[in-house]
This record gives C-alpha cells, structure tokens and sequence, in this order.
C-alpha cells in the first residue's frame, strides 16, 4: 500500500486508481493511446459526479475528477504540445488553440475544485466545465492527435507517451491557472506547487472500490 500511494500520489483509493495510472509501467503505447485512455477516465468520473446519490460520494468523485484533469492538462502542455510544434506544419497554432482551450478549462476547475456538492452551483458549474472539455476533448482526438501521430514513427510516439505518462506523477494535482503553461516555467512553477497539492491530496476523501459508479456513456448523461 505505501509504495503504491507515493507512485501516484494516493488518489483513486490506492488500488483503484493503479490498474489506470501505472498501467505504462507494463505496457508502452503510442502517446495518443494515453491520452485518449485518460479523456475515457475523466468522462467516467463526470458521470459519476452527476449522478451520485449523495454528498460523499459527489466529493470522492469531484477529488478524483480534479486531480487527474489537473495533471493531464499540465502533461500535455509539458510533453505533448511542444512535440506538436515541433513535428506538424502549422503545430504552433494547433499547440496555441490548444493551450488557450485549456486556460479556459483551467479557470473553471480553478472554482470548481472546492465547491460543495451540496451546493446548488455544483451541477451548473460542472456542466458547464464538461461543455468546454469535451469540445477540447473532440476536437483533440479529431485533429490534433491523428496529426501527430502521422507526423511521428511508432517509436517517437511510444517515447512521448511513455514521458506523457510519467510527467503526470511530478505535476500539480489541482488547477493552479495564473500559472504559466509552457515549459521551462510551466516546470519551474509546478515544482513549487506539487509539494502542496500533494499534501492537500492526503486529507482529502477519493473513490474507494465500493463507491458508486454510472457505468454509463457522458452522451447518455451530458
């Protein structure tokens, strides 16, 4: 159990969460495999938030939903944007559309992240957080990941989600948006900030292997 909470940093519950996040210790793949895993895991915890039953489990849903969109966004901006820049024709303005999309993203779960499930803003702000996201989401997996990925050898790819996937165990685990979101400062200023999120990440509840889940699709819910 202990080495297993330091590997990721506690959340889902510990067993729950490993058998996703260290999942690239085992097997490599193409970087646009893990992201898309990742944007398949954020719908399932938006699901779960919208229909839980209660408060509790509204909140281990909302911590976990935080903390792995805030580590997903910060890993793009790191490893893959600028592997866009660098491979695709016209990646800087993709990499630029993209970081703006996530800056707007950013803001949302900035005041999201410690709102109260009992709150009658929780919902309409969730909503309209997911309504932002998944238009980034869509329009990522449409354009900007088969671009790459026709941009690159299999090789690279696997390099890239490989170093993808390990930059989310360094990062910051909640939205910290007047950050910058380019490297080197992006790394700098997340260096600072990971030690405190982490430590705010020991106290705050997450899904255990019993709590509820939708098993249900964002489109059947959204």
């Amino acid at each position: 159990m202990f080495t297993l909470r330091v590997a990721q940093a506690i959340p889902r519950s510990a067993a729950v969460a490993g058998t996703h996040t260290l999942r690239f210790q085992s097997t490599i793949v193409r970087v646009s495999d893990s992201i898309k895993r990742d944007h398949r895991e954020l719908e399932e915890y938006y699901n779960n938030m919208m229909v839980s039953k209660d408060a509790d489990t509204a909140k281990r849903w909302q911590n976990q939903f935080v903390w792995e969109l805030a580590r997903h966004s910060i890993a793009e901006e790191i490893v893959v944007y600028p592997a866009m820049e660098k491979y695709i024709a016209n990646g800087l303005a993709m990499a630029e559309k993209d970081r703006s999309e996530h800056q707007t993203v950013k803001n949302k779960l900035y005041d999201f992240q410690s709102m109260d499930p009992q709150s009658s803003e929780f919902r309409p702000a969730l909503q309209s957080l997911w309504a932002d996201l998944s238009e980034h989401i869509k329009e990522e997996e449409r354009d900007d990941l088969p671009a790459l990925e026709k941009a690159i050898d299999q090789a690279e790819s696997e390099r890239l989600g490989d170093s993808f996937s390990r930059t989310k165990h360094f990062v910051p685990t909640r939205s910290h948006p007047s950050a910058p979101n380019k490297p080197p400062y992006e790394t700098v200023a997340g260096m600072l900030a990971t030690p405190l999120d982490k430590l705010r990440d020991m106290f705050a509840k997450f899904p255990k292997e019993d709590t509820p889940k939708s098993g249900k699709s964002a489109e059947m819910i959204g």
